[in-house]
């Protein structure tokens, strides 16, 4: 047998050490025996041993591959004697029985092909054997390719002078030009050999130039001894190009092969070829690659618009896609050419077959871009080495590849150079550059180095000219070949390197261009922008806040590649859902910085979009887009670092424009991230808190803390300064908030234009507070011009210009302060209180010397003949912080702070570093709010000194009081206390100052009357805001005056003895007479006045039916609810016009519903707290005189009581008619002013009033009735009597005087300055029975409207209800025509109005009854004759009702029960009922003592005939009205 290779030994431990023997013995064999000699141990045995082990199970097919691997690396012929051994034994094992065996040999076999080169396998296997081990794909289609192509070798006709046929002479042309070539052979030696060839065997030359073709693809590298032969040899270029052009025919089916395409572009480029010849002879046509073209783009657009529709039928699409899978790519000899001509730097000829096919079709051709890419890499080598970026160390030497093959690369080593040469190249490849994305990093980095070497003056000037060619750049290729490398946050963060360096303008064009233009310029930017679009919509419909993290992973890679389009898809998704707004913001953390700046870029583009509209429907508010858009843009600005001048500078440009609706962008943003708030909904606590320092501004003035928002208050801070932005928004928005009305309030709603208004104000007022709190006064004095400047030049209004530059004047002071000071601090060592005043009042008169100078100008000399310019300038320059300290809130927030420590301490979760942090950090400002209130209250202490020692010369006496307080309200008061909420209180505190301060020429009772008088126009000019600030206005200055009101010790140690409660105005030593001063009497009486002026002047808006009065009407009584109303008459009247507004507006206005539904809870938890009318104020003097004496007749006998108490029945009702003449004589009063001159009319005019008055009284007290039921009956009819005229007291009809006779008295007022009289009339007090009996009576008026009301609509279905109502109807009209002959003789308490009479009759009524009770009081014969028969009817009807009445009650309880509810009010007419059975009781025993004349027995018969006609009448239409129905 013979020796074995491989012995078992050495297979059983084959990985220990098998394998090395057997590579061993195979080197050994080859060495000594060589691959092909034969023997007993050759290469052949060894590796057939080591194919048969694997085959019999011995070694499995890896274990032998990795050997034939280590054998084949020595000796790489060992590959072919191995295919030789698998032949054989593949004869073999297919004779094999065994069919494991084939399988384990299959499996070798399939494992060998990695190892034996293909041509090989396809040599030397079996055709069956290739397929199956795979590497043919069928054996059919392998077999009739080898026949065709053993058919065209060796039978196919060749043309004339074959090969075969002068063998010898072109063997000898091969011989020649196969030889190696140097330098000693030149190509004029075979040149002549091939002319010796031709003519010794008479060769074809056009063969012969195919074969010199043919051995220059075999031979590219002798390109110059191959062109210089050309160019001898071609004496015709054309016919080299055919030849060529023949060629390329030949493999228009089949694959072009490299080496021709080679061939052609060299002798392109060495101009032996015309590519304008060769061009035709290309394939495909250019007419087919257009169409190609297009069919791709029209494709992907199908794509992109399929993926946003919803497609049911799959047949179609694979249809589609497979049309789709045509592509021209493949064996296109042009791009093949064009490849070719890349690789040897034929950039010229390149670039002219580019030009003629469609755009940037060749790049998208991988192997074009890349050979382009390598070409560009090759030329900026030498720049980049030296504007790279990186140290010499990091920078890589690689060597070009081609720099043999192409020594005539022109390299760039300028800037100018690269603009001039490369940058037209880097052009063409577009958003393909992708394929090499190392060279768009060199092209980033030298952009970089360029941008800063620019801004630092270090580029010359002829290299200048690249800033333009790096920005096409960036827009043509390196910025939209960002969408062709996913999830590479390396190569985004590279780029924004470079961008950060433009300005943003530059930066959002090149964003825009790639959003919204770029993807539709290439198809397969469609298909990826819409394969990106897909994806997106797949994470945001599963983005919530419980997956917040892993979605944003997803997001922020999407958004690596296109971040337009993810975030365009975010952004309209925010608009849709406002609540998607915390989820997003949270889930984009994991963005790029560049990401963060385009994201800032689509946010303004969405915020800029013209084709949406910026209003609801309704054309009244804001859309909800806008507002969701801008509360987004606030939260990424302050959560994530973004660029913010582009956003800032929007919102600028927009109000160059006109243009408000945006300043929504500035608010949110400045909101989110520097915590400053503009709401008009903040409490008292918070407006204290804003009254005092910025510490206490910072914790307690604001709903969220401030301290949170310091870095980016910060950014936004630097941002507004880098760019020039503070000043100008702060000049744009007060400017705009004047012109928002002409330029924007064209044909807009009111109700829009005022939240435009609201907005610009409010927008101005808060970036007015971040400013001063984040900017140092330096700065902001630095950047701010003066006063006048800003009034006149920049034509800001100069409430805007004094808030600006408030802050300015105290610190102007302060500094002043200091300085003096210190250098008094220097010449005496001892330093009191009274010389620091001293030297801050010499320091605020320094500082605001050349201010008052700078403001008389500002207007007519006219207005400073009231009142002085220092005074205005002192008004306007102080705030609430330097009139009084906010103790209670200092208080609040050390409480606050102290139980934080005290929680801290309690806590035991919490560490104890963190403990004591904590812990010092509440400690510490504790201590600064301390010293903070401490300096605050030495700062007011200084003002008010400053205030006391200049009062003197505010008012000049030079026109009346009502013309000063006129150009104080005017100019001061008014423009202010609608600027802010603190504004607003600063204006009431300040004009009581003034009051205390004892100012002189000040009134503050005119002062006031002015502010109460009449509001109407005040509150109907308001916006919605503004509502709410003059509302808080009114409510301090309400404040004031009702405190005063309040005590008259607190009157008369408050104002008794101050010259602002001068009614008399004399002139000389005796001004301030004690005489003249208005006393705690009168002072309730104008108190009543203002209040009733309120009351009328809200009444008026409540009914005017428009909006703008209605809203801001309820916003003031809302604000005034603390202290208006507290009269019960005013506080009843408006209640039932709110609710009537109430029931109006419910389906109309919804927003006015609320506002109504709002106040009238307010309402109603307030009215605990009204008085009646007599407690606020006395309103008869002869009130006590007449309690006493009642109180001494009292205890006469029981018969004078029973008298007495008839009195105070009819003084009940003389009171009340009384309180309707002082009412109705109160509305005629003149409006405008408190004080009048005296006349003698009007004197007269009262006292005849008076007198007759009183005799009216005498009259009625002399004539008691004797029986209870006219005493009931007249204390009921004042009741009646009021509920119907209380609605018409406060209607505008009630004001009969117009308003220009008004402005007439005004001006008439105006005239007068020497005497003036107060004149207000002071009525009785009424006595504890009369307050008690008249509260009774409001009491049940309003629960009898509120029933009516309320159970009115009920009626009618309860009617309908019940077939029974018939006969209840009927009984009940009989009670009802009873009940109205009762009442007609008296018993005025159990009537009730049915609900089929009309209004216009219950007014007749009202009418009829008012003149009669005109005519009693004025006649007593009338009044006697009245009484006497209301006596018979009571007695006639007692006796009637005795047998019939008595037996109803009993039968029909029903009826009463029902009869109220038709009449509305069940309380109401259980009361009335009780007065009837007390009435039937009276007529009872009158009945026993008198009998009935037969006159009235007849009249009474006639009423009951009358009354069974109608009632018949009345079924007759019932019966056809069911008919009717029928």
């Amino acid at each position: 047998m013979a020796a074995l290779c491989v012995s078992p030994e050495s297979y059983k431990n084959w990985e220990k050490s098998g394998k090395h023997e057997f590579v061993k013995l195979c080197k050994s064999l080859a060495e000594n025996n060589g691959l092909w000699k034969q023997g007993t141990k050759t290469i052949h045995r060894a590796l057939s041993e080591l194919s048969w082990l694997v085959i019999r199970d011995s070694l499995k097919p890896e274990q032998a591959v990795t050997a034939f691997a280590d054998v084949s690396d020595h000796y790489r012929d060992t590959l072919s004697v191995l295919a030789d051994v698998l032949a054989v034994i593949d004869v073999e094992t297919q004779c094999s029985e065994k069919k494991s065996e084939r399988d384990r040999f299959i499996a070798l076999a399939a494992a060998c092909v990695s190892l034996i080169p293909e041509p090989v396998l396809k040599e030397r296997f079996d055709q069956e054997l290739l397929e199956t081990i795979g590497v043919i794909q069928s054996r059919l289609t392998f077999q009739q390719k080898y026949v065709k192509t053993k058919t065209r070798l060796y039978y196919k006709q060749q043309k004339f002078n074959l090969l075969r046929e002068e063998n010898e002479g072109y063997a000898k042309l091969v011989t020649e030009l196969n030889q190696k070539i140097t330098d000693r052979i030149s190509h004029t030696h075979i040149l002549e050999t091939i002319k010796s060839l031709i003519g010794r065997f008479d060769l074809d030359p056009n063969r012969i130039l195919d074969i010199l073709l043919e051995s220059f693809e075999n031979h590219p590298e002798c390109e110059s001894f191959y062109v210089s032969l050309f160019k001898e040899y071609v004496s015709e270029p054309m016919t080299l190009c055919q030849v060529l052009g023949f060629k390329f025919t030949f493999y228009k089916g089949e694959e072009t092969p490299l080496s021709l395409y080679r061939v052609a572009a060299l002798l392109l480029k060495n101009n032996l070829l015309a590519l304008d010849a060769l061009y035709p002879h290309l394939a495909p046509t250019d007419e087919s690659i257009i169409e190609y073209h297009k069919r791709e783009m029209n494709a992907a657009k199908e794509k992109a618009r399929r993926l946003n529709i919803m497609v049911l039928s799959d047949k179609e699409d694979k249809k589609e896609d497979e049309n789709a899978k045509f592509d021209l790519d493949d064996n296109n000899q042009k791009l093949g050419l064009c490849e070719a001509l890349l690789n040897i730097a034929a950039w010229v000829h390149a670039k002219a077959m580019m030009d003629r096919m469609p755009e940037f079709f060749t790049t998208t051709h991988k192997p074009v871009a890349t050979a382009l890419c390598a070409l560009i890499h090759a030329m900026i080598d030498p720049l980049y080495r030296q504007n790279s970026g990186l140290s010499a160390a990091l920078v890589r030497s690689k060597s070009c590849g081609k720099e043999k093959l192409t020594p005539s690369i022109n390299r760039v080593r300028t800037f100018r150079e690269l603009n001039d040469s490369v940058f037209p190249m880097f052009s063409y490849l577009g958003p393909y550059a992708a394929c090499d994305p190392v060279l768009l990093i060199k092209f980033i980095r030298m952009g970089k180095s360029f941008f800063s070497k620019r801004h630092n003056g270090g580029i010359l000037p002829e290299d200048d000219i690249a800033y333009f060619g790096f920005l096409n750049m960036l827009d043509d290729v390196i910025v939209p070949s960002l969408s062709f490398l996913p999830c590479n946050c390396c190569h985004s963060e590279e780029l924004w390197g470079l961008l950060k360096l433009l300005p943003y303008e530059l930066r959002y064009r090149l964003y825009g261009n790639w959003k919204n233009e770029t993807y539709a310029y290439h198809a397969k930017m469609i298909r990826v922008r819409a394969e990106c679009l897909e994806k997106a919509k797949y994470i945001m419909k599963r983005l919530s806040k419980e997956n917040v993290k892993p979605s944003g992973r997803q997001l922020g890679k999407l958004s690596h590649s296109n971040p337009g389009v993810v975030f365009e898809y975010v952004l309209s998704q925010i608009q849709r859902y406002d609540n998607f707004i915390g989820p997003v913001v949270d889930s984009l953390k994991y963005l790029t910085s560049l990401s963060y700046d385009i994201l800032i870029y689509c946010i303004i583009e969405a915020v800029a979009n013209p084709d949406k509209d910026r209003m609801k429907h309704d054309d009244t508010n804001i859309s909800l887009w806008l507002q969701s858009l801008a509360n987004f843009a606030g939260s990424i600005c302050k959560k994530y670092q973004v660029e913010l001048a582009g956003l800032m500078q929007y919102v600028g440009n927009q109000l160059k424009a006109s243009k408000s609706f945006d300043l929504l962008l500035l608010r949110e943003v400045v909101q989110k991230m520097a915590g400053i708030e503009v709401s008009e909904e903040v409490t008292n606590d918070q407006l204290d808190a804003m009254s005092g320092g910025e510490l206490l501004r910072q914790e307690g003035g604001y709903f969220a803390q401030v301290r949170n928002t310091k870095k980016s208050s910060t950014r936004l801070k630097e941002t507004l300064l880098e760019h020039d932005l503070a000043l100008s928004l702060c000049l744009l928005m007060p400017q705009q908030r004047d012109g928002v009305i002409f330029q924007e309030g064209v044909n807009r709603h009111l109700k829009l234009i005022g939240k435009l208004y609201d907005q610009c104000q409010d927008t101005f007022v808060q970036f007015g507070s971040f400013l001063s709190m984040q900017l140092s006064t330096e700065e902001f004095v630095k950047r701010l011009p003066a006063i006048d400047t800003l009034v006149s030049s920049y034509h800001v209004p100069p409430d805007a210009a004094f808030f600006l530059s408030r802050s300015r004047y105290s610190y102007a002071i302060n500094s002043k302060y200091e300085e003096l000071r210190k250098d008094k601090s220097k010449t005496s060592k001892q330093s009191s209180s009274q010389l620091k005043t001293q030297k801050y009042i010499e320091a605020s008169e320094m500082v605001m010397a050349p201010v008052v100078d700078l403001v008389q100008p500002l207007y007519a000399p006219k207005v400073w003949e009231d009142l002085s310019a220092s005074f205005y300038v002192t008004f306007w320059s102080l705030s609430m912080y330097d009139l009084e300290v906010p103790s209670t809130a200092y208080e609040k927030q050390k409480q606050q702070l102290s139980l934080a420590v005290t929680t801290v301490e309690e806590n035991r979760d919490l560490p104890q570093s963190r403990k004591k942090r904590e812990k010092e950090r509440c400690n510490s400002l504790i201590d600064k709010l301390k010293d903070e209130e401490k300096k605050q209250g030495e700062h007011t202490q200084r003002v008010l000194a400053r205030l006391k020692q200049a009062k003197d010369s505010w008012f000049i006496s030079r026109s009346t009081k009502n013309d000063t307080v006129t150009q104080f309200l005017q100019l001061c008061i008014f423009p202010r206390c609608c600027f802010t909420a603190n504004d607003a209180l600063f204006c009431a505190k300040f004009i009581h100052i003034l009051h205390n301060l004892k100012t002189p020429n000040f009134s503050t009772l005119i002062c006031y009357d002015r502010i109460f008088c009449d509001i109407t126009y005040t509150v109907t000019s308001c916006t919605e805001n503004e509502a709410h600030r003059y509302g808080r206005f009114l409510c301090a200055a309400l404040q004031t005056i009702m405190r005063w009101h309040s005590h008259k010790n607190i009157y008369e140690k408050e104002c008794a003895n101050y010259p602002g409660f001068v009614t008399v105005f004399r002139k000389g030593a005796d001004s301030n007479n004690k005489a003249d001063q208005l006393d705690f009497e009168n002072y309730r009486h104008v108190c009543h006045k203002w209040h009733f002026r309120i009351t009328k002047a809200m009444v008026s808006c409540l009914e005017s039916g428009n909006y703008i009065q209605i809203r801001n009407a309820l916003i003031v009584l809302t604000k005034i609810i603390s202290h208006y109303p507290r009269i019960m008459q005013f506080g009843q009247a408006l209640e039932r016009r709110v609710d009537r507004l109430r029931q109006e507006e419910k389906d109309k206005r919804p927003d006015i519903y609320a506002l109504a539904i709002g106040y009238s809870g307010q309402l109603k938890m307030r009215k605990p707290t009204w008085v009646p009318e007599s407690e606020f104020h006395m309103k008869d003097k002869d009130g006590a005189k007449a309690q006493q004496s009642k109180s001494s007749t009292s205890n006469n006998s029981k018969s004078d009581t029973h008298q007495s108490s008839s009195k105070e029945n009819i003084a009940k009702k003389s009171d009340v008619k009384k309180s309707d003449l002082e009412t109705k004589h109160a509305a005629g009063k003149h409006t405008d002013g408190v004080l009048s001159k005296s006349s003698n009319k009007n004197k007269e005019g009262r006292d005849k009033e008076k007198k007759f008055s009183r005799e009216a009284k005498e009259e009625t007290r002399n004539k008691d009735s004797t029986g209870t039921e006219g005493q009931q009956s007249s204390s009921k009819r004042p009741k009646e009597k009021k509920a119907r005229n209380e609605d018409k007291i406060y209607k505008d009809k009630s004001e009969d005087v117009p308003r220009e006779k008004g402005q007439e008295r005004e001006s008439r007022k105006e005239k007068l300055d020497k005497s003036y009289v107060w004149e207000e009339k002071v009525p009785r007090e009424k006595t504890p029975k009369e307050k008690n009996r008249e509260d009774k009576v409001r009491k049940d008026d309003h629960q009898d409207d509120h029933w009516r009301e309320e159970k009115h609509e009920k009626i009618k279905l309860k009617r309908s209800l019940s077939p029974e109502r018939e006969r209840v109807e009927r009984a009940d009209r009989e009670y009802r025509e009873r009940a109205s002959s009762i009442t007609s003789s008296g018993s005025f308490g159990s009537h009730h109005p049915s609900p089929e009479q009309s209004p216009r009759q219950h007014d007749e009524r009202d009418t009829k009854r008012r003149k009669m009770d005109g005519i009693a009081s004025k006649s007593p014969s009338y009044e006697k004759e009245r009484d006497r028969e209301r006596k018979e009817k009571k007695r006639d009807h007692s006796t009637e009702r005795n047998g019939t009445e008595n037996k109803k009650w009993k039968t029909e309880p029903s009826t009463s029960h029902s009869s109220s509810k038709i009449n509305g009010d069940t309380d109401t007419h259980h009361h009335g009922h009780r007065e009837g059975e007390r009435t039937i009781k009276s007529s009872k025993k009158e009945s026993k003592t008198g009998a009935v004349s037969p006159v009235k027995i007849k009249s009474r018969d006639k009423d009951r005939e009358k009354s069974k006609k109608s009632e018949k009448d009345k079924e007759k239409t019932r019966d056809k009205i069911k008919k009717i129905k029928k």
